[in-house]
């Protein structure tokens, strides 16, 4: 099993930035990829940003692209994301999440954190 931990997020004012992370613990080598997932009140669930763990290929949602910076550092099993340029339309609960081999943008077959929200807010 894998278990995930986020941290940071919080109240950021319009045009602000923040960075949120997520440990791994467990059996953290079954991930293929792992990224972050959101869902404001009244919307669907939006998969943000994913990066592979072997090959570190990324991909965003089109919504973040430009904006936001995924990362990862293998060794501390610690996921990654830079939130620049928020606008209140990014207000939502950041869920962490990760995946098998097979795996892409909003997927979270292995496992999923608790969530950090952001607030964008003046």
């Amino acid at each position: 099993q894998v278990q995930l931990e986020e941290s940071g997020g919080g109240l950021v004012q319009p045009g602000g930035s923040v960075r949120i992370s997520c440990s791994a613990s467990g059996s953290a080598d079954l991930i293929g990829c792992w990224g972050w997932i959101r869902q404001a009140p009244g919307k669907e669930r939006e998969g943000v940003a994913v990066i592979y763990t072997t090959s570190d290929a990324i991909y965003y949602a089109e919504s973040v692209e430009g904006r936001f910076t995924i990362s990862q550092d293998n060794a501390k099993k610690t996921l990654y994301l830079q939130l620049n340029s928020l606008k209140p339309d990014d207000t939502a609960m950041y869920y962490c999440a990760a995946d098998g081999p097979i795996c892409g943008l909003g997927t979270a077959g292995l496992a999923e954190g608790q969530g950090t929200q952001i607030t964008v807010s003046s």
